[in-house]
């Protein structure tokens, strides 16, 4: 008498499945973090590690359902796992130096974010997310024991998987990269797929196979204390390094003890910070100048009330508060973690700063305050929110700003200046007067709009009235201050602000040439 081959538990293998989608897609999310400090988070990036995982998946999908035919046991199955468990570990790993290398190589070419994150994903994740896709159809082709309910076994399983996949979304964005970072988050995904293995071996009576998986988990402890113990991003004048919820965060100090806040990629600081100098030519000393294009300025005894949005590091607070005094600021910044480093590495600790950590939008739509002075500067690098870039946004902040109240705009760009026009345009719907001011030595330009009219002549005459407390490089550039021309850009909308496009275009052209 013959026995027959034991069917394998078809709980487990939806427990497989399971896993398997939960694995997938939280690669896939976790995957852009790793992309995030060599080649930011734009949607050029997004488009290729959407894209290619999308086609490795496919193909684990058909490479695993011809695999399933030709050896459908369940012990092939699990050593698949076992493979992707390893080349999942081994991502981390192999990550900083290959993507430095990709980095540096690309460092001259304007296209270097989308062809680097293109070769990024090619070499890290086709062998785990192939390796992945085969899950699915091979646990099917196991699962089905009579054609007649091939359907239900498979919409199942499906489902299942997608489950797996749902949670896979949250998990490490919620949980796992905000409390153990990027790299540890992949090694708790190749330790859960070895985990997964080890009732399999046993349920087929593969009981010495429970080595394999074991192995696998002692490989990734291993791996695990050995990477956590180097740089995400080695850099020689590395001072701190982090990650948040929301980007990659380091602080670079020079051997003349400058420092600089880098988010992501590093293609722009966002801070900077000298514990014995306060302007430097960069961009954030002419935020300070800014009370001059108000139609009737306060006296500069009479304290005036500012609002930051993209506080970063908190540089320009800092300006504003040792040229004027204790005027009242508040700052928003949406990302906790960069205020913790910015009062840690960038000395802000001003008492008449005010730090609100929100979206600068929803904070608008919140605060019950007016200000004399709004500047705009935050950046996800390297878009401008669009939310802050539209009508509506200006109608919301014109209704916040003092009758002789200014804004300001921030707006990198580099030879193609076409965000900048859309932007003028969209300010000049709101606002009766609109500067465009060139800063100078940067490829930025802030836009300034006033509450009342204004023209270039009472700005430059303002500007007599605080050359005593500004340096003469901002009483010349107030000088200077020009209109905005009236063009046909678009007018940017909440329904239709296509910032990402003209940013996009932007980065193909023009690459590493977007440094602030």
């Amino acid at each position: 008498m013959t026995n027959k081959p034991r069917a394998p538990h078809t709980t487990y293998l939806g427990i497989v499945v399971f896993v398997g989608g939960l694995v997938s897609l939280g690669i896939e999310l976790a995957a852009s973090r790793l992309l995030a400090p060599f080649f930011g988070t734009s949607q050029l990036v997004w488009m290729n590690l959407i894209g290619l995982i999308l086609l490795y998946l496919s193909a684990g999908y058909w490479l695993g359902g011809r695999w399933a035919d030709r050896s459908p046991h369940l012990t092939t199955l699990l050593l698949i796992l076992v493979a992707a468990g390893v080349s999942v570990a081994l991502v981390p790993v192999l990550a900083t130096p290959l993507l430095h290398n990709v980095q540096t190589w690309l460092v001259n070419y304007e296209s270097a974010w989308l062809i680097g994150s293109f070769l990024g994903v090619l070499l890290l994740f086709a062998l785990p997310m192939t390796l992945l896709g085969c899950v699915s159809p091979f646990a099917v082709r196991l699962a089905t024991a009579d054609v007649r309910e091939s359907g239900r076994v498979a919409g199942r399983l499906f489902a299942l998987s997608t489950i797996g996949s749902f949670l896979g979304t949250f998990l490490p964005v919620l949980l796992l990269i905000p409390l153990m970072g990027t790299r540890a988050t992949f090694f708790t995904f190749s330790a859960s797929l070895f985990a997964v293995t080890l009732p399999g071996f046993w349920l087929v009576r593969r009981r010495l196979l429970i080595a394999v998986p074991l192995a696998g988990m002692v490989l990734v402890g291993w791996l695990w204390w050995t990477v956590q113990a180097s740089p995400i991003k080695p850099h020689a004048n590395l001072l701190y390094e982090t990650e948040s919820a929301y980007q990659y965060i380091r602080v670079l100090e020079d051997a003349d003890g400058m420092r600089y806040l880098e988010l992501n990629e590093g293609v722009g600081t966002h801070s900077i910070y000298h514990p014995e100098r306060l302007f430097t030519q960069r961009l954030w000393d002419y935020f300070v100048a800014l009370p001059a294009f108000a139609a009737q300025p306060k006296p500069l005894d009479e304290p005036r009330s500012w609002g930051i949005i993209g506080l970063a590091g908190g540089t320009a607070a800092r300006l504003i508060t040792a040229t004027y005094g204790p005027d009242p600021i508040t700052g928003v910044e949406l990302d906790p973690k960069v205020v913790d480093v910015a009062r840690t590495y960038f000395a802000m600790n001003m008492p008449n700063l005010d730090v609100v950590v929100l979206d600068g939008r929803a904070w608008l739509a919140q605060t019950p305050n007016t200000y004399d002075l709004l500047i705009v500067d935050a950046y996800r690098q390297p878009y401008i929110p669009f939310e802050l870039t539209t009508v509506e946004f200006f109608q919301a902040a014109r209704r916040h700003l003092t009758p002789d109240g200014v804004i300001a705009v921030n707006v990198a760009h580099g030879e193609d200046e076409r965000l900048v026009d859309a932007l003028a345009a969209t300010m000049q719907t709101v606002f009766p007067t609109v500067y465009r001011m060139p800063v100078p030595h940067t490829y930025n330009t802030f836009l300034i709009g006033t509450v009342r009219p204004t023209t270039p002549e009472q700005v430059s005459a303002n500007s007599a009235m605080f050359a005593p407390l500004l340096p003469a490089h901002l009483v010349q550039w107030v000088q200077q201050a020009r209109l905005a021309p009236h063009t046909n850009a678009q007018v940017l909308t909440d329904d239709h602000a296509p910032v990402e496009y003209l940013v996009d275009w932007l980065i193909v052209r023009e690459g590493v040439r977007l440094n602030r």
